[in-house]
């Protein structure tokens, strides 16, 4: 398994090196041009094309400090540049506190009020979440005049021009299914957590994305700041809710179908890291668990079909999903916070270097490249990584044997300017102890099992593993005990 995540990521590594080299930027690769200047004189060719732009904000807003998020989203949407006749908001809000409703509603006939043609969109159940809302959000007549469809979670905040950077590559690619911006973190310096999460989101964005559209390959769509063309949303089978990752199930069944997706890594789109552990493990959960049960799904689907190429599906079966969603996971934690300390009470099994370093130390570095401010940090990277993916490799093995949680979907809490709020009006509360909330056993059980292994080291081990040993149980005590993100006191 090392060997396997050591080659994609040296292979990922030359081609990004390649590309930036070359040049290999998308305008380059496809038909580009302005579409600025005939949009405004009204050509008729141009309006034909571009009858509509259906902007889906989906908003599911379930706790007080998300009520903070929806006004700057929404704000976003409604800022566009884009003519106002051929340009509908639909915001699908499934919230669940009729408080927040209200708010939502009246923001929405705010902007209405100003000429905005903003669209506010409510069920009466949340069948199939996320999928559901956009399911439905599709079906309303006005949607069928549109063309594409621009889809943005609560709390990303698109710049004016992000319709006029993504449309063109549609309009004169017709191939071009899907278009996908990166995403900027604008409360990445909020603790260490956050760092933590940038640099492995960075390295996802600048490396495995870019890499799979410069390639021609197949990339996730990441279920938000990307355009898609309905016809390709349509002829995909629309949204599906069967698993968590109804983003990557729609991407998966829209390049079986033989469409291509252009990743832009110059244009991003503001969005908000979860800043709360707890927050942060429910959404890493089912980041883990919604891929592996999608493969286990669309396997058979993907090896029977014949409108792709074999190495397309090779890509797909072993590098998307085996190597990056499935592998990764697993050898991050059975083999550095399980095998690797049992070794220390059996001295007859040898690591061998390349296997213990060599291998190890290249992933490690090429994981960095994609956030150098925080290469001093690469330490803290490597043992937050280790510590989360213990949440990560449980969450596959359910996704991978379809029990237990699978399709658990716990929306992922944003504090937006709601905790800065608080700090400016009044110095913070020391924040009240709850058992329940503060310790996590797993990790503290994960933890003495590393610390009892790093003693039996030092006192009878020859390799001096204790030292990764010791630094490794402080990290799953620390995140055990609930010191780790920034803490808020729903009390």
């Amino acid at each position: 398994m090392s060997v396997m995540l050591f080659i994609e990521r040296v292979y990922m590594g030359v081609v990004i090196i390649l590309i930036k080299l070359f040049g290999r930027r998308p305008e380059k690769r496809y038909k580009w041009e302005p579409m600025k200047d005939d949009v405004e004189l009204g050509n008729s060719d141009q309006v034909e094309y571009l009858v509509e732009i259906g902007l889906i904000n989906w908003l599911k807003l379930d706790t007080t400090f998300e009520s903070q998020v929806y006004q700057l989203s929404i704000g976003a949407a409604c800022g566009l540049s884009w003519p106002s006749d051929r340009i509908i908001i639909q915001v699908l809000d499934d919230s669940t506190d009729p408080t927040i409703k209200d708010m939502v509603e009246l923001e929405c006939q705010r902007w209405a009020s100003k000429g905005i043609n903003i669209k506010y969109e409510i069920r009466d159940n949340r069948n199939g979440y996320k999928a559901g809302a956009l399911k439905e959000g599709m079906k309303r007549s006005y949607v069928k005049n549109c063309d594409y469809v621009a889809i943005f979670d609560a709390d990303f905040q698109p710049e004016p021009d992000f319709l006029w950077r993504t449309i063109p590559f549609l309009v004169h690619n017709p191939e071009i299914g899907l278009v996908q911006a990166r995403w900027k973190f604008v409360n990445a310096d909020e603790c260490l957590m956050t760092r933590m999460q940038e640099m492995s989101l960075n390295y996802h964005f600048s490396v495995e994305q870019e890499v799979g559209s410069s390639t021609y390959a197949f990339f996730g769509f990441n279920g938000t700041a990307g355009v898609w063309r309905i016809a390709a949303l349509n002829e995909a089978g629309g949204w599906k809710d069967r698993t968590t990752v109804e983003d990557m199930d729609l991407a998966v069944r829209a390049s079986l179908k033989g469409w291509k997706f252009l990743y832009l890594d110059d244009l991003r789109v503001k969005n908000e890291l979860p800043s709360t552990f707890k927050a942060y493990r429910y959404q890493q959960h089912r980041w883990s668990c919604g891929p592996a049960n999608l493969f286990r799904k669309m396997i058979k689907e993907i090896v029977m079909n014949k409108k792709v190429t074999l190495w397309k599906k090779v890509h797909v079966i072993y590098s998307f999903f085996f190597v990056r969603k499935i592998v990764a996971h697993i050898i991050t934690f059975v083999f550095y916070c399980v095998v690797l300390p049992l070794t220390v009470v059996v001295p007859e099994v040898e690591v061998p270097k390349w296997g213990l370093v060599y291998i190890p130390s290249i992933i490690t570095v090429l994981n960095s490249v994609g956030t150098p401010r925080s290469l001093h940090l690469v330490i803290f990277w490597i043992v937050f990584e280790n510590v989360i993916s213990l949440h990560r490799t449980k969450a596959t093995f359910i996704g991978l044997l379809e029990t237990g949680r699978v399709n658990e979907w716990i929306v992922t809490e944003k504090l937006g300017d709601a905790l800065k709020a608080n700090k400016s009006t009044k110095a913070p509360k020391k924040p009240r102890f709850r058992l329940g909330e503060r310790l996590h056993l797993l990790e503290i059980l994960t933890g003495f099992y590393l610390l009892t292994c790093g003693l039996y080291d030092l006192a009878y081990g020859q390799y001096r593993y204790y030292l990764y040993l010791f630094v490794q149980a402080v990290a799953f005590f620390i995140v055990g005990t609930g010191y780790v993100g920034t803490f808020v006191s729903h009390s």
